[in-house]
C-alpha cells in the first residue's frame, strides 16, 4: 500500500496507534501484518488483541464503518497515478475483473479486486492496496439499488467504465429493467472527460466527451479444450465467459495494453468451477450467485459439457426479483427441461416455481435449505452424472458442493 502516516488520518472512531505509518489495511485480523491497519467492523471488535499481537501499526473501531473505508479508499486513490477501471453489470462482473487481470498482469503492474469485494468496504480496501508502482487498478463494483455505484465512484473514481450486461437483477430495489440500467448508468455518469465507456451495444450514453467502446458479438471457435476470442486463446470452454473475454479485450485495448496471444484465468472460486465425480461424472460449482440470466447461461453450459452423462441441476432461490420473483422461477423450470436436465433438486421457497415449470423433467426434488440440499444430492446424484450447482449467495449452495465433492476424495 501507499504509506499513510497516522496523523494524517481524519477523525474516524476509536483509533488506537502503535507506530507512525501504516502499509496496509485489513478487516480480518488472521491476515494482519506489519505496519497494518486493523479496522474492526462487526465482530472485529473481538479480535482488537490478536491484530494488535500480529503487528498491527494501529486499530480502528470506525464510528460509521462505511464512511471511514471511504476515507481511507480515497487517501491511497488521491496519491495513486494508476489507471482506475470500474467493472460492472447484471452477470459476468466478477469473471469479466478476472479475465482483464489475466489479461493485464504480463504487461502492467496491476491490483485486481479479490474475489467479490465490490461493495461499500471491498472497493476502499481494494485501493488500499495500490503500492507506488500499480499502473493499473481494477474494480468490481456492486449495484444494489440507486446511488451505489455513484458513491463507489466518488471514492475510486475510474477512467475506464466497463458495463458487462444488463440484465433483471435486484429488481426489488429498482423496480424494473430500466431501473437497473439506470443505476449501472452511474458508472459512466462518473467517468472524466475523456473516459472510456465499455458498454453493451444498445445501451444508451449521452455524453459526448468521453470515448465509447460498444460491445459486439465475439469471434469465437474451440481448440484443444480452449476457446479462442478474437483471436485470444482462453482455459475455459463455457460460452458465456466469451462475451465476459469480449468486455475484458476491450478494458485491456482502452488501457493501451497489448494482447497476449495465450491466457489461463484464474476464477474467483464458486463460479463455474469443475472438479470430477465418480464414474467419469462432473460437478460445475457455480454457488456463488444466481439471477435469471446466469442460470439460463449455467444452463447453456451444463447441456454443452454433459455429453451423453445424465444432467443433474441443484437449483437454488433466484434472490431480489421483487414481485416478479415466482415468474422467473417457473419460466427457469421450463429451461431446465429444455436443456435436457434429467434430475432436479430444487432449493429454497421460490426454487418451488422450478419444479412447476419443469414439468418435462423425469425427477423432481425439493428442498428447504442447503443443509437438506446436500444429504438430499448424495442420494439423488449417480456415478457418471454431470451436475450444476447453482443459486444466490443466501443459498450457501457450496455446502453441496462440497458434500458432493467429498464423496469423490
Amino acid at each position: 500500500m501507499i504509506p499513510l502516516r497516522i496523523d494524517e488520518l481524519p477523525p474516524l472512531g476509536d483509533l488506537d496507534t502503535r507506530g507512525d505509518v501504516i502499509t496496509g489495511v485489513q478487516v480480518d485480523s488472521r491476515r494482519i501484518g506489519p505496519g497494518d491497519l486493523f479496522v474492526a467492523v462487526g465482530r472485529g471488535i473481538d479480535y482488537l488483541d490478536e491484530a494488535r499481537a500480529n503487528g498491527a501499526a494501529a486499530t480502528l473501531v470506525p464510528e460509521h464503518p462505511f464512511e471511514a473505508f471511504a476515507a481511507l479508499g480515497s487517501l491511497v486513490r488521491d496519491r495513486s497515478s494508476a489507471k482506475i477501471v470500474g467493472i460492472t453489470g447484471s452477470t459476468g462482473k466478477t469473471s469479466t475483473k478476472d479475465i482483464l487481470a489475466a489479461l493485464c498482469a504480463p504487461a502492467a503492474r496491476i491490483v485486481a479486486a479479490e474475489a467479490s469485494y465490490n461493495n461499500e468496504i471491498g472497493v476502499p480496501l481494494t485501493l488500499c492496496r495500490l503500492e507506488p508502482d500499480t499502473e493499473v487498478c481494477i474494480l468490481e463494483l456492486a449495484m444494489r439499488g440507486f446511488g451505489q455505484i455513484a458513491d463507489l465512484c466518488r471514492i475510486a473514481r475510474p477512467h475506464i467504465g466497463v458495463i458487462v450486461n444488463v440484465g433483471p437483477v435486484h429488481l426489488e430495489l429498482v423496480a424494473s429493467l430500466e431501473g437497473v440500467m439506470r443505476a449501472k448508468s452511474e458508472l459512466v455518469a462518473a467517468l472524466p472527460a475523456g473516459g472510456t465507456a465499455i458498454v453493451p451495444a444498445e445501451f444508451p450514453v449521452e455524453r459526448d466527451d468521453i470515448d465509447v467502446v460498444r460491445l459486439h458479438e465475439p469471434e469465437v471457435r474451440r481448440e484443444d479444450g480452449r476457446t479462442i476470442v478474437d483471436g485470444v486463446t482462453f482455459n475455459f470452454t463455457a460460452q458465456h465467459q466469451a462475451a465476459n473475454a469480449v468486455a475484458a479485450l476491450a478494458a485491456l485495448d482502452a488501457l493501451g495494453l497489448p494482447r497476449p496471444v495465450r491466457v489461463d484465468v484464474e476464477f474467483s472460486r464458486w463460479r463455474g468451477e469443475e472438479l470430477p465425480l465418480p464414474g467419469g461424472g462432473l460437478l460445475i460449482n457455480d454457488a456463488y450467485n444466481a439471477n435469471p440470466v446466469s442460470m439460463r447461461a449455467a444452463l447453456v453450459h451444463l447441456a454443452a459439457v454433459a455429453g451423453a452423462r445424465r444432467r443433474v441441476a441443484i437449483l437454488g432461490d433466484m434472490a431480489e426479483l421483487g414481485s416478479g420473483g415466482p415468474g422467473y422461477h417457473e419460466e427457469l423450470g421450463r429451461e431446465v427441461a429444455r436443456h435436457g436436465v434429467e434430475a432436479l433438486l430444487a432449493v429454497g421457497e421460490l426454487a418451488r416455481g422450478y419444479l412447476e415449470g419443469a414439468a418435462g423433467v423425469p425427477l423432481r426434488r425439493w428442498a428447504p435449505d442447503a443443509q437438506a440440499a446436500a444429504a438430499e444430492a448424495t442420494d439423488l446424484v449417480e456415478p457418471g452424472d454431470c451436475v450444476l450447482v447453482k443459486a444466490s449467495r443466501a443459498v450457501g449452495l457450496e455446502r453441496v458442493a462440497d458434500a458432493l465433492a467429498a464423496v469423490s476424495a
